[in-house]
């Protein structure tokens, strides 16, 4: 019978991909040899190159310099999340840091370059760690330019207008709270201008513009429930609704008077296109989710990234003529002999009158099944019909395990009421949502309600802890890895430009200390019987280690079974593929153990 290794991806990417601007070669990030680097594919088809080997590094974003010579690309140390700028040579040469000062917070712009090519856009908090800025570079001589945000807000750049004159930036508060800013690059004196004030607080994120200047496309949920593509126009500070789907927009990508979007349709990605305001019909694509969308200027070529539940995310091309085809293939060995399992995604009953919608997946073998209850991070994400945590899935339900993946309160997808419901109410209506999908795994007569684990990463890691603490089942096993016990230490050592997020998604340390400590998993660690997993990387700025250290010690005390794993040279997730291929191992073997019928 096939092992874990069997259902490992080659490599995981990071949801980037970007063309070169003779739109001849791919570039992104990928761990296929250890950690994640930067690599480069033809975007005809051809054999990868590896243009970066960092040693304790990994690679985040990446951007083509305008001439198409080299690369830009920030990467961080073990996790840290302190990244610095290179740049690099197209064919993997000369690699320069770019920035300069202490290790911070540094940000490149979703298009970083001017069209000139003179510029070069980024946010980082070097002046002050809770303030994140605006740096615009002249690469002629060095100096910069420095724009601050009003107290309370975070700023980062996204994309400068064709004619050089204006920035595009973006002004967070909070998931749901984000403000469009437009910056004169032509005066110095001039602030950063909010022109979707008028239309008060919500979510407003810019991209790209119209190649006139006139106006830019933006992400935004003025006119409902669920984000929409609306264009501004600058000369009379108009909004118009470009799109009106009932699911939200994920990517928008333009290239003259072409315009690509995504929607996420319960979960999975739909790609659409239009042309002058009349769409178009394109070519289909595999059914899964879009991480990534670039595309070629004159619109002939959109290059992907797309996961499937049955398929790991890969980079592949759409062209018009000949339709969707693969760049990669990461397909591990058991994908390429077995049948994969599809999810069928269902909904069951919550509070209020809600409904919550959830994926569960079947093994193809005959019930009744063990389940495990995973639950997304996030908060404010979604359970997506993907190649979850490089195969888990896969491999438990060829182990005979079930998995349910609720998109409870405060997940994305379904509303932006659904997803407030989380705020400021951690272990409140989520908790609710959780007990009431073990409910309902109760009855289903294929599913054995009497052996349910529970797991979960960063936030889902909390919600794990929660089930475990305060839920009255007997749970067969728990995981957690990098997940918070105790919420007000956990708001007291956030990232100090992430206060006034958390203050408004979590609550302050200080004003709401009471509330959070009662709805704290470490508050209730005593009625944790189920043996626990826990995984943490010591270099966590999200998470520190000592949300891990505190649940683990407190369980330890009464003897629980609890085995702790902490990786040195990890921060919040993985950025080494040795240790995440172990980690997943391990839960993987952990789950079978205290699931499998012995």
């Amino acid at each position: 019978m096939p092992d874990y290794l069997d259902f490992v991806p080659t490599e995981r990417f990071r949801g980037q991909v970007v063309l070169s601007p003779d739109t001849k070669t791919v570039a992104y990030c990928s761990n296929a040899e250890g950690s994640f680097d930067l690599w480069t594919i033809p975007a005809a088809g051809g054999a990868p190159h590896r243009l970066t080997q960092l040693e304790d590094q990994a690679v985040r974003q990446i951007a083509w310099w305008p001439d198409g010579e080299g690369l830009v690309f920030t990467a961080d140390r073990n996790g840290d999340e302190q990244y610095r700028i290179y740049r690099v040579g197209s064919d993997g040469q000369e690699l320069t840091e770019i920035s300069t000062g202490p290790d911070c917070q540094r940000v490149l712009a979703d298009v970083p370059f001017d069209a000139a090519g003179r510029f070069l856009f980024y946010a980082a908090n070097d002046r002050d760690r809770t303030v994140q800025d605006i740096l615009i570079r002249d690469l002629a001589d060095g100096t910069e330019r420095r724009i601050t945000p009003p107290d309370g807000v975070k700023f980062s750049p996204t994309r400068t207008s064709p004619d050089g004159r204006w920035l595009l930036a973006v002004g967070i508060r909070s998931n749901t709270d984000i403000a469009t800013y437009l910056i004169d690059l032509t005066n110095p004196e001039v602030e950063a201008v909010c022109v979707t004030a008028e239309h008060g607080n919500g979510y407003f994120v810019p991209g790209p513009w119209t190649p006139d200047s006139a106006a830019f496309y933006l992400c935004t949920d003025i006119w409902g429930e669920f984000t929409s593509v609306g264009r501004y126009t600058l000369d009379n500070n108009s909004l118009a609704r470009i799109t009106d789907d009932n699911w939200d927009v994920e990517h928008i990508e333009a290239a003259g008077d072409l315009l690509v979007w995504s929607i996420n349709h319960g979960g999975r990605s739909v790609l659409r296109a239009a042309r002058n305001g009349t769409e178009l019909a394109l070519a289909d694509v595999p059914q899964g989710v879009i991480d990534a969308i670039a595309l070629s200027p004159d619109g002939e070529r959109i290059v992907l990234e797309i996961d499937t539940a049955a398929r790991p995310s890969e980079i592949g091309v759409l062209d018009p003529a000949a339709g969707f085809r693969y760049l990669t293939d990461a397909r591990p060995p058991a994908v390429q002999v077995i049948d994969p399992v599809e999810p069928n995604l269902i909904t069951y009953p919550a509070s209020y009158g809600r409904h919550v919608h959830a994926l569960l997946y079947q093994p193809h073998t005959p019930g009744p099944h063990p389940v495990l209850l995973s639950v997304h991070g996030g908060p404010e994400a979604q359970e997506r019909p993907e190649y979850a945590y490089s195969g888990l899935y896969q491999y438990l339900l060829h182990q005979g395990i079930a998995v349910l993946a609720p998109n409870i309160a405060g997940s994305t997808g379904y509303g932006l009421t659904h997803q407030k419901l989380i705020y400021r109410d951690w272990g409140g209506i989520d908790l609710d949502d959780l007990d009431r999908a073990v409910r309902h795994l109760r009855t289903l007569s294929d599913i054995d309600a009497d052996r349910i684990a529970v797991m979960g990463g960063s936030y889902g890691g909390f919600a794990a802890l929660s089930c475990l603490s305060r839920l009255p089942y007997r749970w067969a096993a728990g995981v957690s890895f990098c997940g918070p016990s105790n919420l007000v230490t956990l708001a007291q050592a956030c990232p100090p430009t992430w206060r006034p997020t958390v203050d408004a998604v979590l609550g302050n340390p200080d004003i709401d200390a009471e509330e959070l400590t009662r709805r704290s998993p470490i508050t209730y660690a005593d009625a944790i019987t189920a043996p626990l997993l826990v995984i943490q990387g010591a270099h966590d700025p999200r998470v520190p280690q000592d949300e891990s250290d505190q649940i683990v010690a407190r369980l330890r005390t009464r003897g629980v079974d609890v085995r702790y794993d902490i990786y040195p040279d990890e921060g919040h997730g993985f950025t080494n593929r040795t240790n995440e291929i172990k980690a997943y191992g391990d839960i993987a073997q952990f789950l079978v153990t205290h699931l499998a019928r012995r």
